[in-house]
């Protein structure tokens, strides 16, 4: 049987449902996923295989290639979330693992362009945690 993952942005305008397996899982740390994430790192699942289906609201996408690169960002238009898409000639799907509602039962192959981080990603892990949000 064909596994099925189904996400959302966060508006709930769009809503979309990949068939098929995932082959990669990356945290990528360059300044590029830093900016357009705005946080410490990208979480992108790629395949080649899985199909991307828009179930709602892919009128509500926008695409934005860097000009020069092929770094490529899909969002919501209405609220900003990231979204899935598709590498121009097909053979790559690309998929922001935030925006996922169907657990993956996956963990990250690995952080990729690491040496890029920015100055204050550094033992993170030894920080205060919190279950919501604090005092």
């Amino acid at each position: 049987m064909e596994k099925h993952t189904t996400g959302q942005c966060l508006c709930g305008a769009v809503r979309f449902r990949i068939s098929g397996e995932f082959d990669r899982f990356f945290l990528c740390h360059c300044a590029r996923c830093r900016k357009d994430s705005g946080s410490a790192h990208s979480a992108n699942l790629f395949s080649h295989t899985a199909t991307l289906t828009w179930v709602s609201g892919a009128d509500h996408v926008q695409t934005f290639k860097l000009p020069g690169t092929r770094h490529v960002k899909s969002f919501c238009k209405t609220c900003g979330s990231a979204m899935p898409f598709q590498q121009a000639d097909d053979s790559l799907l690309v998929v922001p693992a935030g925006a996922l509602d169907t657990p993956i039962g996956l963990r990250p192959d690995a952080h990729i362009c690491y040496a890029k981080r920015a100055d204050w990603d550094n033992d993170l892990a030894a920080l205060n945690r919190f279950d919501g949000l604090p005092a």
